[in-house]
């Protein structure tokens, strides 16, 4: 047998009892989602949420973090830009990597082994000369997300404490991991809830209609289910 027509039999399988065209509770969808990831590894658990704003308007641009109540179930490896004190307390606060210079000359050298970054503000003369490296990837300290912060120890412990970024500069769609398929029905729905509860408050002044347009869950490698809005947010 093929790896594709393997593929196929196996999502076959997952879509069985799965109604594509049906809004579900958002209780029964992640016992559908959490049922169905049946790959080898433990699939990472993802929301995806339509919403009605511009991206090409910047005062429509949702922004922000949410600390998920039972973590992501991924371990990230954190880079911290600060120099004494502050420097000792990203280490004491479990950051994998600190520094000042000598850190932006490892990025500029094309070694980027994190997942996130923090700065402390005065470090920002440094890390500005670093836009176009790490802002591709989603990696640019910055303010409204926390990741600038003269409290780096707070700043790192939430990121490693399950921390989770969202952001619609590119398009007006925002996805995210709420877990892993290993977690508890209870713990995945306390994630869900908390993430869209959290996009839902950023909602920019002015929109007019419904600010979430539609809400889908999924696993790595299984099949999306449509939510019901108003359970997720009410």
């Amino acid at each position: 047998m093929t790896r594709a027509s393997h593929m196929g039999k196996r999502l076959k399988k997952a879509y069985d009892g799965v109604d594509r065209a049906k809004v579900y509770n958002p209780t029964e969808a992640v016992k559908l989602v959490k049922s169905r990831a049946s790959a080898k590894f433990d699939e990472t658990v993802e929301v995806a949420m339509n919403l009605n704003v511009d991206p090409r308007k910047a005062e429509q641009n949702v922004r922000g973090t949410v600390v998920l109540p039972h973590g992501t179930g991924k371990s990230l490896r954190v880079a911290v830009f600060a120099k004494g004190d502050k420097a000792t307390q990203a280490k004491a606060a479990g950051a994998d990597i600190v520094g000042a210079e000598d850190l932006a000359e490892q990025i500029q050298a094309g070694k980027i082994d994190f997942d996130r970054c923090i700065a402390t503000p005065d470090m920002m003369g440094i890390v500005g000369r670093l836009g176009k490296v790490l802002g591709p990837r989603g990696l640019m300290p910055n303010p409204k997300v926390g990741t600038v912060s003269a409290n780096v120890a707070e700043a790192v412990k939430a990121v490693k404490g399950g921390q989770v970024e969202f952001n619609t500069a590119k398009a007006s769609l925002i996805q995210a991991g709420v877990g892993k398929a290993s977690f508890s029905e209870e713990a995945l729905l306390a994630n869900l809830k908390a993430f869209v509860t959290a996009v839902n408050r950023a909602k920019p002044q002015g929109i007019k209609g419904a600010f979430i347009k539609k809400v889908s869950l999924s696993s790595t490698m299984g099949p999306g289910v449509k939510l019901e809005i108003s359970a997720l947010t009410g």
